[in-house]
């Protein structure tokens, strides 16, 4: 795969276009890259934990998703576009961040989580 085939995902999506994902189960993961302390307080449901802290060790359990659909979220959106960024280095094809957040997620698509 060519690079300008690698960068023609955009780096970001939007909170509808991941609850439509969810919602027709296509299939994707959902990386969480925030700290366990944030995931227990409030997560989305089917997203898998890998702190941005522990990604550099924990590359491994990723390599079986390296051609899946791969998006990130955090707190509030930075955390995960440096996720992004990073899997795409380390040639993740299919990977985006989720704009604005678990925040954002809350705002926008599921009111009853609680924000911090």
């Amino acid at each position: 795969m060519s690079n300008s085939d690698k960068d023609s995902i955009p780096l970001e999506t939007t909170c509808a276009a991941v609850k439509e994902l969810l919602d027709t189960r296509i299939d994707f993961l959902l990386l969480d890259c925030r700290e366990p302390d944030e995931h227990e307080l409030v997560k989305i449901d089917g997203s898998t934990l890998l702190p941005m802290g522990q990604l550099s060790d924990r590359l491994g359990e990723l390599e079986s998703h390296r051609q899946r659909h791969i998006i990130v979220h955090c707190h509030h959106g930075v955390r995960s576009l440096r996720v992004a960024n990073w899997l795409k280095d380390q040639g993740f094809i299919m990977v985006q961040s989720m704009a604005g957040g678990i925040d954002a997620w809350a705002q926008e698509i599921d009111p009853s989580i609680n924000r911090y």
